[in-house]
């Protein structure tokens, strides 16, 4: 049977319209990069979530953002009087004795200011309608953990999403991690469902060497004088910019198009990170961008929807 062709590959017939990317899962509603994240993604119409992947101490996929567990776990309460909490020190077996819910629900019960960045923009109105009394009570439980690779893909097969990993091997530099995700994926056939993105650009080189199936994603925090051509050389599908490389965090708040246009004209995509204001999102859907990577979905979902109607 022959493989289907990869929509997110340059040159591939790219989904239509903007993608709603839920960042780490729709991580404003739900503990980020869970499966309940995952899952509330689904709620708001996303046909992608993004997720980050290291390694564990005995070589197993897991899906954590940060390089220490201390913030979105209970790692000190599990394991007191470890000298170090990195994901690269535990093994598979001691991680998924964590709780990874908890801690969602403990920063919900702080006032606005007190809470973590991205929840302090969390509204009243968003948090009654989107997080339900059931919701807090599961994140609650102790049952949420930290998810193996395997297990978000595999939800994500069951839901017809599609899937941004991340590579994240800086500062901790994972030997073979690239190899390891690539076989995974074909493993499970997903290869035209996933996307993988890092800001080491070497572990792009890797997953390309490796398939030529699988689409990735070149993650920047700064402008690059000429993405179009840098994607061409690494022969990657997608440009990732952060909102500040567009200039939607100046003092004027207008949308730098630099570099997008030659990189829409060159048949890649444009996926800018993180977007959680609307009036940004409205700028930057205006430029053409292919996708907006936001923690709160439910406002890209509103402004895609009022663009539409606009038409």
């Amino acid at each position: 049977m022959a493989l289907e062709l990869n929509p997110l590959r340059a040159g591939g017939k790219r989904p239509a319209g903007v993608l709603n990317i839920a960042h780490r899962g729709a991580r404003a509603f739900a503990p980020e990069n869970t499966l309940a994240a995952f899952e509330k993604a689904r709620h708001f119409g996303c046909r992608m979530f993004e997720l980050d992947v290291h390694l564990s101490k005995d070589g197993e996929l897991i899906v954590h953002h940060d390089d220490q567990l201390t913030r979105c776990t209970d790692v000190r309460v599990k394991f007191p009087g470890r000298g170090r909490y990195a994901v690269a020190d535990f093994t598979g077996d001691e991680l998924r004795r964590l709780d990874a819910g908890s801690w969602y629900v403990d920063q919900l019960a702080l006032p606005a200011d007190r809470r973590q960045g991205f929840l302090q923009g969390l509204a009243d109105e968003e948090r009654e309608q989107f997080v339900s009394a059931r919701d807090m009570a599961r994140y609650a439980s102790g049952e949420i953990g930290l998810p193996t690779l395997q297990q978000a893909l595999e939800l994500a097969r069951r839901e017809e999403l599609m899937v941004n990993i991340e590579l994240k091997s800086l500062p901790c530099m994972y030997p073979g991690m690239a190899e390891a995700v690539v076989e995974l994926v074909e493993w499970l056939g997903m290869e035209s469902r996933v996307l993988v993105s890092s800001f080491d650009h070497e572990q792009l080189v890797s997953v390309r060497r490796r398939s030529d199936c699988i689409a990735t994603g070149v993650l920047t925090g700064d402008r690059l004088a000429k993405p179009a051509a840098y994607l061409e050389l690494l022969d990657a599908d997608a440009y990732h910019p952060n909102t500040d490389a567009m200039g939607l965090n100046s003092l004027t708040r207008k949308l730098d198009p630099c570099g997008i246009i030659d990189v829409l004209a060159a048949n890649r995509a444009v996926n800018v990170w993180t977007c959680n204001d609307k009036d940004q999102m409205r700028q930057l859907i205006a430029a053409g961008v292919s996708g907006v990577i936001s923690d709160f979905p439910n406002r890209v979902r509103a402004v895609l929807l009022a663009s539409e109607q606009n038409d």
